[in-house]
């Protein structure tokens, strides 16, 4: 074969390579799918024991917002699990520490709030051990748990994972609490509609990329969250203490 063909036939095969690499990349964003999620990929959808419910928060810490979710916990008696930014922890490394020391469960929510869909495998493992290196440096231990930004995985972040002892966990229902529009009503009966006993749901304790003063919002609404789940008759705590097959504890 000549040059000239060699080199043709290489950018042939490099043209139908790339499609087939793009698609590979992008295969997890299938866990997405709230229904299918939590039908088929029950550790990813963080689904546990039917007696218990686990509480989750994302986006923190912010210290203005979040001491306010951390006051409504403690008043009863209640831990939950955040999934911090690193570049939110960056500004207040010392409630991260706070955070832990009171016994809440301290996660990676990645460094920035940016999709992973947009980076390499080097770029998401440098934004993945950026953030972990973080939170075990705030907090004294390393974190197990992480929760990709707006829930999108990619092969490059589930390799990532792997290198870096994280579990990836999603959410079995939310309150879309960072929308504009969103009200303590409209977040409580989002999370309810969808909420079983062995659920796991998604708040947001700050507004650092939500609504502005979205967070408002959402504290208004957990008292009645946490209400209706004691009625129901389960247990609300952290994803360490939920039961979920497979999910390493915190």
């Amino acid at each position: 074969m000549t040059p000239a063909r060699l080199a043709r036939a290489t950018a042939l095969a490099s043209a139908a390579a790339v499609p087939a690499l793009a698609a590979l990349h992008a295969a997890p964003v299938i866990s997405t799918f709230g229904p299918l999620r939590n039908a088929a990929m029950p550790r990813l959808a963080g689904r546990g024991r039917p007696d218990h419910v686990a509480l989750t928060f994302d986006d923190g810490p912010d210290h203005l917002s979040t001491p306010r979710f951390l006051d409504v916990l403690d008043a009863r008696g209640l831990r939950a699990t955040f999934f911090l930014l690193g570049s939110m922890l960056a500004r207040s490394p010392a409630l991260a520490e706070e955070m832990a020391a009171a016994g809440h469960e301290i996660a990676v929510h990645g460094w920035h709030h940016r999709p992973l869909l947009l980076r390499g495998p080097r770029a998401a493992y440098d934004d993945l051990a950026r953030a972990r290196d973080a939170v075990a440096d705030a907090t004294g231990r390393p974190p197990v748990l992480f929760r990709p930004p707006y829930g999108v995985m990619s092969t490059a972040a589930q390799l990532a994972c792997r290198r870096l002892g994280l579990t990836p966990v999603l959410w079995t229902c939310w309150g879309e609490d960072w929308r504009r529009r969103a009200t303590p009503q409209s977040v409580e009966h989002t999370v309810l509609r969808d909420l079983r006993g062995g659920g796991t749901i998604l708040l947001h304790d700050s507004d650092c990329t939500s609504a502005t003063g979205s967070w408002h919002t959402t504290l208004a609404a957990l008292p009645r969250i946490l209400d209706t789940c004691q009625e129901r008759g389960w247990r609300v705590g952290p994803l360490r203490d939920h039961g979920v097959p497979g999910l390493p504890c915190g």
